[in-house]
């Protein structure tokens, strides 16, 4: 039995840790968050209708030089009946053990080890007795481009993806990918854990706190999310550039795919106003382009004034990315419904 213990975002979440075994730093480890939705008595469940999520379990994975501690986020799934679980990888957040490289991996596939377990954990978990639950599957940034590339590798287990601002292509375009990829390959092969320039100037995180919400990073840990990233390592950009060539060629994703992205992109060269309505980290017209390689259903949204991470942006596109994430909700779960009410039963299927 799973022993879940208080988390360090306080009441209404707890955590675990999934065993990973170890490699040349040491033990690895991954860790689920999870939250639960309000119970519901028998007379609320009797007099009113069934919430728009119940039933539907949601996996979410962090960026690069992140973790999950976003709050509000959590509440507005848990609000609407899902259970909400958050999956800090390997080397990062609450995973991270002294001696490690932060972030470091050097194949993006091994992260099936920790969504695996975590899936396994969230289905584990499943009133048994109750219709078999949902999962969407929620990434950001690189979190977008690891779950991508593992629901392509995993037909039929996650039943959609909402991709919040997903890193699926290098910020020069594809034709930089394909000049830039032998070069980094090169040197990851000699030395991959050699440390590349520093490029982060600190202005996303500025934009973030500017425009942020009483609460929102008021108990960020900088050991595990630094006002600039963590150190880029040859062997860790190599690992995401193959990812980007393999989004480009097209992942053929089963499972509806909702994008959430910001309007613009704003070069972080220096600081301005500007930066504090557009997404600084990723080129999204380039993101928008590549997410169309993801499946055959797949909707881009498009949100004025957005940060990188659109749920932390200032209160009105925050909203907006918000209004826009339920809209998509509503219509996969009024599909999904149908898809399942025609769905052929043992008594109805032709013989």
């Amino acid at each position: 039995m799973t022993e879940w213990r208080a988390d360090v975002l306080g009441a209404g979440f707890e955590c675990t840790d999934l065993d990973l075994g170890e490699d040349e730093e040491g033990l690895l480890v991954a860790t689920l968050v999870r939250s639960l939705p309000p119970h519901r008595g028998f007379f609320d469940r009797l007099f009113r209708p069934d919430p728009l999520l119940e039933g539907v379990d949601v996996l979410y994975v962090h960026g690069w030089s992140d973790y999950f501690f976003q709050r509000p986020l959590a509440r507005f799934w848990t609000s609407r009946g899902a259970r909400f679980f958050a999956l800090d990888l390997r080397k990062y957040g609450r995973s991270l053990r002294d001696g490690q490289t932060p972030g470091y991996i050097d194949d993006l596939d091994d992260y099936r080890a920790e969504i695996d377990l975590a899936v396994a954990e969230i289905r584990d978990s499943q009133d048994r007795t109750a219709p078999a639950r949902r999962l969407v599957l929620m990434g950001h940034s690189t979190g977008g481009l690891v779950l991508s590339l593992w629901a392509a590798k995993h037909p039929g287990v996650a039943d959609a993806l909402v991709l919040n601002s997903p890193w699926l292509e290098f910020q020069l375009a594809a034709a930089g990918r394909q000049v830039i990829l032998p070069l980094v390959s090169l040197g990851a092969r000699f030395n991959p854990r050699e440390v590349a320039p520093q490029l982060d100037y600190g202005y996303y995180t500025r934009a973030q706190r500017e425009v942020s919400l009483p609460g929102d990073l008021d108990d960020i840990n900088p050991a595990w999310r630094p006002e600039r990233s963590h150190a880029v390592v040859t062997g860790w950009m190599r690992a995401v550039l193959a990812g980007h060539a393999r989004v480009s060629q097209g992942l053929h994703i089963e499972a509806p795919v909702g994008v959430l992205l910001s309007e613009r992109f704003v070069v972080p060269v220096r600081w301005s106003d500007d930066l504090l309505g557009g997404d600084s980290v990723l080129d999204v017209d380039e993101v928008a382009k590549a997410a169309l390689k993801l499946g055959s259903s797949v909707s881009v949204d498009r949100i004025d004034g957005a940060l990188h991470d659109v749920f932390l942006s200032a209160e009105a596109p925050r909203r907006e990315a918000y209004a826009r994430l339920e809209r998509w909700l509503v219509g996969w779960r009024a599909a999904d419904r149908g898809a399942m009410a025609t769905q052929p039963t043992a008594e109805t299927a032709p013989a």
